[in-house]
């Protein structure tokens, strides 16, 4: 049943082949899109194909906030447009033809039965691109600012002698060299102390190296007084990297001054822009080094000089002092004289009178002294008789015989006094002593 109802609808639908499908799509699309047009996207998977010249990629476009694909096409340059396109494009923006580069683009959409939609791309606008990459540049440079970092490498102090320098650099870059035999054979012979930290200065991976490099210059950042970011020339296109915002907010945030060569003379890259100090080429910078130490040695001549006008000014005014006073000895010496003499005649004078005033003293003080004495002898006598009569008293009152004349009498059994009747018992011998003589009693009861 299933099947007769499939063959009833397949009579009375018609049916299209791929091919047939995909030549009407291209007809649609030569009917309705005019030949040629501009579009603005993002170049994507570039690729140049070495054995024909044509150059192959994708164009994309981004949510702006999501930054997920929204579009995407295929495109294609072939080779003869290609080798003009390039060379215009690179030498009108400083920008390589590489992936991630906005562009307008004029196309012709072409749609192929087999392959499918393409963009073939005709020419293209770099003032688009150049406008793109400005306010791209902007952005990154007003991050930075409202970070509070865009200054931060500006406002460290610069040393009085930099004179331990780390240097990021290709190790071949002829702007190297140039440098290290500009410090080195300074006319004035200033001693450099140069470490090389190496590190791509164009291409893809410039970025990384280069934030690289700042890494192991940080975990030795006492050994060194400054930075130096030097590339010897090089196409313009290559300054890309330099405008990167990861690249330009370490160098912002370094704790050391960061000085840049990076060889160019057009615009500021960002990196120059949050730099402590911008200069143009690699010797450049190393004029720069020397006419800082030429200044500290400006300064220290200076100093010098004060120094030695200060002691021949000092020296001056002592060897003047000194005069005056072997000028005026004599009457010094004569005059201090006379007044020892003057005050050794007012004290043999005085003397007699003072040494009676102060025997005087003496003898009222020790008469004073003999008076208090006998007087505090006379008390302290008196006081221990007093004591004495009061003892003697007390002793008086506590003897028997003063206990026996006022009325009492002591009962005694074997010589020794009986405190209590328990230590009686019937026939016990007890001695009565009365103020005037003894009675003999035998107890009874």
């Amino acid at each position: 049943m299933w099947r007769e109802l499939r063959d009833e609808g397949m009579g009375e639908r018609e049916a299209l082949s791929l091919l047939e499908l995909n030549v009407r799509i291209r007809d649609a699309l030569s009917r309705t899109l005019p030949d040629t047009c501009w579009i603005r996207a993002e170049m994507s998977d570039v690729r140049v194909n070495a054995s024909s010249g044509h150059c192959y990629l994708e164009f994309v476009e981004k949510n702006p906030v999501t930054n997920h694909l929204v579009a995407k096409a295929r495109g294609s340059i072939w080779a003869r447009t290609f080798r003009i396109l390039k060379p215009y494009f690179e030498s009108e923006t400083g920008q390589s033809f590489v992936s991630g580069l906005k562009v307008l683009v004029k196309v012709s959409v072409e749609f192929h039965e087999l392959y499918g939609l393409s963009l073939n791309v005709l020419d293209i606008d770099p003032a688009y691109t150049l406008g793109d990459m400005a306010r791209k540049r902007m952005e990154i440079i007003r991050q930075l600012q409202e970070e509070g970092v865009f200054t931060l490498n500006k406002e460290l102090l610069f040393p009085v002698l930099p004179q331990r320098i780390a240097i990021i650099t290709s190790p071949t870059a002829a702007g190297y060299e140039d440098f290290l035999n500009q410090l080195t054979h300074n006319k004035n012979g200033y001693v450099f102390y140069p470490k090389l930290f190496p590190a791509l200065m164009q291409g893809e991976k410039t970025e990384a190296s280069i934030i690289a490099a700042l890494d192991r210059i940080f975990r030795h950042q006492d050994h060194f007084d400054v930075v130096v970011i030097i590339r010897g020339g090089g196409a313009t296109s290559d300054l890309n990297s330099f405008d990167s915002y990861l690249l330009a907010t370490n160098c912002a945030q370094f704790p050391l001054p960061i000085i840049t060569g990076i060889g160019h003379e057009r615009d500021d890259t960002v990196v120059d822009m949050v730099a402590h100090t911008r200069l143009k080429t690699p010797t450049a910078v190393a004029e720069f080094l020397i006419s800082r130490m030429d200044v500290a040695m400006g300064e220290l001549d200076g100093l010098r000089q004060d120094i030695i006008s200060l002691v021949s000014d000092t020296l001056s005014r002592q060897k003047t002092y000194i005069r005056l006073l072997v000028a005026r000895f004599p009457a010094l010496a004569r005059g201090h004289v006379e007044r020892c003499r003057s005050t050794l005649r007012t004290m043999s004078g005085r003397l007699p009178a003072m040494a009676s005033a102060l025997l005087s003293r003496k003898r009222s003080l020790v008469e004073n002294l003999e008076l208090r004495l006998r007087n505090g002898v006379n008390v302290r006598l008196s006081e221990n008789a007093r004591q004495v009569q009061l003892t003697e008293q007390f002793i008086k009152m506590a003897s028997p015989d003063y206990i026996l004349r006022r009325g009492y009498s002591l009962t005694l059994k074997k010589g020794k006094i009986v405190k209590s009747v328990s230590a009686l018992r019937a026939g016990d011998e007890v001695i009565t002593r009365l103020m005037d003589g003894e009675i003999q009693s035998i107890i009874k009861e």
